[in-house]
């Protein structure tokens, strides 16, 4: 009974752990209003800083408004996917087609998992697939728990998935390309093979480490369902939105395939349209994709993302027979399901936007950097590695932070006589291992609001992964700056 009352004690909400860490940033700001650092230039205004700027309350009280102000277009794109996946929903299409993959996977249930944790590791690794996975928490979260998984498999296999890819970052523009411009910002010229093969090792490793972690937890919970982390609290939360309601005697409808068929270009398009292809010198998508939102593929953005998922739902909701008053009510309906996730985005860029109004981003870089003088290779990549692990938590944004700290940090590495190159991934790798586990992403909390995971449930799961996983990347990085 003891243990029963235990289990359903509730721990922190998202929003509180997000409201406590700004204010205690703001308290951390006062105690070093006015500290030194070295002369920096800010990205939006090119004004040069060299202190921090104690946080007034005002600054502490308006930060969730201005990180909806930063974040705006993500909070439009997540909204209107509410909106298109409940139109979805409603239609049956996805449910029907959930049974009828588990049907036939009947005892193979496993495959699911490697193959689409596989996927989402490319597009991590080739465009930092990041808040577009929002939504495949919530399909996922039915896929699994109808193939007799629980909502942990189903945030392993995206989060992990996605964030392995982004670990072992290639052509990321969000990650690699940031920096390797702001390492020419300084006039150092980045090897590009170099980061590259760096980039494919860890994601090789990564990807293969999280996918047998998240394998091994699945095949356990498989067999045996009390082997499950969640508490009961969370498996009622799992029961009643992910499993309720599945019927397995439903019919797969020739409409139901048309549906699904549409559900899948659309996601095929998203993917598409963010692949910087001018990176790559492609231009086969260059004017004739332009017709729709005036961006060609390789330029589109939340923006252009938000309106192609609003038409394609009115499409899907005109097929399946939807009435007016019923596509409205839907959408609003699915809106209003995701609206925490998008508040929690909201308070989690927040506290960024803290860090960058008192400069104390800036402020940890260039005191940590300092540190790292003097130092053997080897203990240079794990001290640089311990630093970007620090300022991944204060700045969960990998290209705000690669403009922030390559140019002190590659300029560092070059000055001692090491590689800038090898800096680069190992801010890549440190920025994307915390982002797998940091209530300051809303990707993180986004995505566990979905699935009715706990934050504390999360990191239970994954942290004595996330040690295995930096130590296989340290030991690739130091290897890499050992022979660069």
């Amino acid at each position: 009974m003891i243990m029963e009352e235990k289990k359903q004690r509730k721990s922190l909400s998202s929003f509180s752990i997000l409201f406590i860490i700004i204010i205690v940033l703001g308290i951390i700001t006062k105690f070093l209003d006015g500290a030194k650092f070295s002369p920096m230039e800010l990205r939006d205004t090119g004004e040069t800083v060299s202190q921090v700027v104690g946080a007034k309350l005002s600054d502490v009280v308006m930060s969730p408004f201005y990180g909806f102000k930063d974040a705006i277009d993500i909070c439009i794109f997540i909204l209107v996917l509410g909106g298109f996946l409940n139109i979805v929903t409603k239609t049956g299409a996805l449910e029907a087609g959930i049974q009828n993959v588990v049907k036939k996977l009947k005892g193979n249930e496993l495959v699911i998992i490697p193959i689409l944790m596989f996927l989402f590791s490319i597009g991590g690794s080739t465009y930092g697939m990041a808040e577009e996975t929002i939504p495949f928490y919530g399909l996922l979260g039915m896929t699994m728990v109808a193939a007799g998984f629980d909502t942990i498999v189903s945030v392993g296999t995206v989060m992990l998935g996605a964030g392995a890819g982004v670990i072992g970052s290639t052509v990321n523009p969000f990650a690699t390309g940031v920096a390797m411009d702001a390492l020419k910002g300084i006039s150092i010229q980045p090897k590009t093979g170099l980061i590259m093969l760096i980039g494919l090792v860890l994601w090789a490793l990564t990807t293969a480490y999280a996918i047998f972690v998240v394998m091994s937890y699945a095949k356990k919970v498989k067999a045996d369902k009390g082997s499950t982390i969640l508490s009961l609290q969370e498996q009622n939360d799992m029961e009643e939105h992910f499993a309720k309601g599945f019927d397995d005697k439903v019919v797969f409808t020739g409409k139901h395939k048309m549906i699904l068929t549409i559900f899948a270009i659309t996601f095929l398009v998203m993917i598409v349209s963010l692949i910087p292809w001018g990176d790559f010198g492609v231009t086969f998508f260059d004017s004739w994709t332009t017709f729709l939102t005036g961006e060609p593929f390789g330029a589109w953005y939340f923006g252009d993302l938000a309106m192609w998922f609003f038409i394609m739902g009115i499409i899907i909701a005109l097929i399946a027979k939807m009435s007016e008053s019923d596509i409205i009510d839907t959408f609003i309906d699915g809106a209003k399901d995701i609206l925490s996730v998008v508040l929690i985005i909201v308070v989690a860029r927040g506290a960024s936007v803290l860090m960058a109004t008192t400069h104390l981003d800036m402020y940890i870089l260039d005191k940590s950097a300092n540190l790292l003088q003097g130092l053997s290779p080897i203990l240079f990549v794990i001290g640089a590695y311990i630093i970007y692990v620090l300022l991944s938590f204060l700045i969960p944004s990998t290209s705000g932070l690669a403009y922030v700290s390559i140019p002190v940090m590659g300029a560092l590495a070059d000055k001692v006589g090491l590689s800038a190159d090898v800096m680069i991934m190992i801010f890549v790798s440190a920025c994307g291992v915390v982002n797998l586990i940091t209530p300051t992403s809303g990707v993180v909390m986004g995505g566990l609001e979905v699935s009715k995971v706990n934050y504390t449930t999360w990191t239970k799961f994954v942290f004595k992964h996330i040690i295995v996983i930096t130590v296989m990347n340290l030991l690739v990085l130091i290897a890499a700056m050992l022979m660069a």
